[in-house]
Formats: structure tokens, sequence, C-alpha cells
């Protein structure tokens, strides 16, 4: 899940990278959260993307982008090994 607060959603776009490469897997589901008014009067919202075990045991890391025109791109990267293993 990739969360973004303190903003405006119609301003930003969530989006993944597995790999590196953009998330156009017909077997990963990405669902996004409506924004939600926070009491400062900003919102928030988030991605959820979920992705086979199979191809997620294949797979270095995710990374949410999150992008606002033309500014730089905020990025988070997980990795397969900080997630636990069950």
């Amino acid at each position: 899940m990739c969360l973004a607060n303190k903003g405006f959603p119609s301003g930003w776009t969530l989006s993944w990278k597995v790999d590196g490469g953009s998330s156009s897997s017909s077997s990963w589901e990405e669902t996004r959260s409506p924004g939600v008014l926070d009491k400062d009067g900003r919102y928030s919202w988030s991605s959820t993307l979920k992705i086979p075990a199979d191809q997620w045991t294949n797979a270095a890391s995710v990374t949410c982008e999150a992008t606002q025109g033309s500014q730089s791109p905020v990025r988070e990267t997980l990795t397969r090994d900080q997630c636990p293993q069950s």
C-alpha cells in the first residue's frame, strides 16, 4: 500500500513500478482509494498493488511513485527482503 496525505489528490498521481518497470501485468491488481478529507482541509488517499506470490518471489523491488505536474516524482521502494516471510 502506498499512502499519500496532506494534499489534494486531483493534482497527484500514484503509480507502481516492479523492478523498475511499470505495473502492467494482467495478473496484478491495483486499487485506488478515494480521497478522505482530514480536519486540516487536506486529503489522504492511497493505492494498493496486489501481486501473486510466485511473481513477488521473482521480483527484487516494488516502488510507489507520486507525481504532480512537472515536479520531480517522490518515490518509495520496498525490497523483498524488507518483507517478513510467512
